[in-house]
């Protein structure tokens, strides 16, 4: 009698283990999906503050939802709570393939993205309430709250630690999707099968086929998920893709067309090859040609060696630091045959070093002067990168220019986005700069472009006397001239570290365009 009084007891200990231990791999799997949708909705949507913002408001509300929706389910609560899992493992793992979808075929990526985050949420809400009244017979109530909510906590801790580190860099958000959907279900077939001696005959075998099925479904779509990322990649840019990786901070993408060679980041292009050479001599020539000896450049941004390519035309430069966060795309321009041909090799010369570290960062750790210092960074799409267009971030590179030293920034189109590009030039006036020139040229692949060159001291300019497809006098004149409707109808504000103005005037100016 004792033994089986101590088996009965041993047997509950382990079935409350197994249903802890489903605590904590659900909400792993939970918060994975949230941070899936939200950083997939970011790559095609822009504005990460906003998607994210989103996500975690309307999936905690979700989760109200999903809980206080919770009392309805009575009865076998084991089958529920199997059934939730099973479902939320194919809600979870179908979340990215649905927003490519989505944004491949149809407007509706964010209603998408937000139905997601609601089913999600709300599926999520159902579990801990009925864990906890599963757990019930084993300890009192405030006992088992507490475990299940902790351990809840735990996972999302854990994905909240495996997400950038592990997962993103490793599968990316496609096949991340795919496998810890595969995770929620064998999640939910492992408790169909501890407590199959538990659970109704008619309930067991319906919930055991739903879940083969939606098993052999994921598996299939994981197996073959490189070949459908290449067709819904096809789907979203207009030419072949040629390369495509995802790395922990962007995806990167190359598409060509016969001569036209595309690279993309998070689906923002950022050069054709067909006229590059316009962007890139504007924004290395022009100010380079401002500075009597210019010898110690450093380039911030710039990975594809495309500006390097036109640094290296200056003898008199002995030394370019080249600081880009991502250190794949440098990488891929140094050992890529089509962008080394490019770029001419540029990333291989001696005379170049190459950092990996954000800009802000490098400059905030780093003491040496610079001649000219040139930022080839990402239009401000988002709240991170407006940073790098704030007025204590053009401070910050004022402290590191040597005395003469010019600063150029690329800054978005004053056609498409008329109040960033002056809030740019406003800032870096705010910023101590003596002389600030803002000019622009046209560059088919993006129309009307806009760059700022300034300094400490008055410049003049002068002549360009390196070799160049595009640039000359005529068009540096034409270039430092503005059409009356290039100019904003009023006054554009400083972008600042804590009002980051030229995001908001970036997404007002092209949200129309897109």
């Amino acid at each position: 009698m004792a033994n089986s009084v101590g088996d009965i007891g041993v047997s509950l200990s382990r079935q409350k283990q197994v249903l802890i231990g489903s605590i904590l791999i659900a909400g792993l799997c939970s918060i994975i999906y949230e941070l899936l949708i939200s950083t997939t909705a970011s790559y095609f949507l822009g504005d990460s503050v906003r998607q994210f913002s989103l996500t975690i408001g309307i999936y905690m509300a979700a989760m109200g939802l999903g809980s206080w929706l919770s009392r309805w389910i009575k009865g076998d609560l084991l089958s529920a709570f199997i059934g939730v899992e099973l479902i939320l493992g194919v809600i979870g793992g179908l979340c990215v393939p649905f927003m490519y979808l989505a944004y491949a075929y149809t407007d509706l990526i964010q209603p998408v993205m937000v139905l997601l985050i609601l089913l999600v949420g709300t599926l999520t809400g159902l579990e801990v309430p009925l864990l906890t009244r599963i757990l019930e017979h084993e300890d009192i109530l405030a006992r088992n709250l507490s475990n299940v909510l902790s351990l809840d906590y735990l996972g999302a801790l854990l994905a909240t630690l495996a997400f950038p580190f592990l997962v993103l860099p490793f599968m990316g958000v496609f096949q991340s999707s795919l496998a810890f959907g595969l995770l929620n279900i064998a999640l939910g077939l492992l408790n169909l099968w501890y407590f199959s001696p538990q659970l109704n005959l008619s309930r067991k075998r319906i919930l055991g086929w739903a879940g083969f099925l939606v098993t052999a479904f994921l598996a299939l779509m994981l197996i073959f998920s490189k070949g459908l990322l290449d067709y819904w990649s096809s789907s979203l840019y207009s030419d072949r893709v040629v390369h495509r990786q995802q790395t922990p901070y962007q995806t990167i993408v190359m598409t060509q067309y016969k001569d036209d060679l595309r690279l993309f980041l998070n689906g923002n292009l950022q050069f054709s090859s067909v006229d590059e050479y316009r962007y890139h001599e504007s924004l290395v020539h022009i100010p380079l040609s401002q500075h009597p000896a210019p010898s110690r450049v450093l380039l911030l941004g710039a990975g594809d060696g495309l500006a390097v390519r036109e640094l290296l035309k200056y003898p008199e430069i002995e030394q370019v630091t080249l600081v880009d966060l991502d250190p794949a795309v440098v990488e891929l321009a140094a050992n890529d045959a089509r962008l080394v041909e490019l770029n001419r090799g540029s990333l291989s010369d001696d005379r170049v070093t190459v950092v990996s570290a954000d800009a802000m960062v490098y400059l905030d750790e780093t003491r040496e002067p610079f001649d000219v210092i040139l930022a080839d960074l990402p239009d401000p799409n988002n709240v991170s990168i407006a940073r790098l267009y704030s007025r204590e971030f053009y401070r910050l590179v004022r402290q590191h220019l040597a005395p003469g030293g010019i600063f150029t920034t690329q800054a978005t189109s004053p056609y498409f986005a008329t109040d960033a590009f002056w809030s740019i030039a406003s800032s870096l006036e705010a910023a101590g700069f003596e002389s600030v020139t803002p000019y622009h040229v046209p560059v088919p692949s993006f129309g009307d472009w806009g760059f700022v060159y300034a300094s400490t001291a008055p410049l003049t300019p002068q002549p360009i006397e390196v070799m160049t497809r595009y640039l000359d006098q005529a068009v540096v004149g034409e270039a430092l001239t503005f059409e009356k409707d290039l100019f904003p109808t009023s006054e554009a504000k400083v972008s600042s570290l804590d009002r980051p103005v030229v995001h908001e005037y970036y997404l007002e100016g092209w949200s129309y365009w897109h």
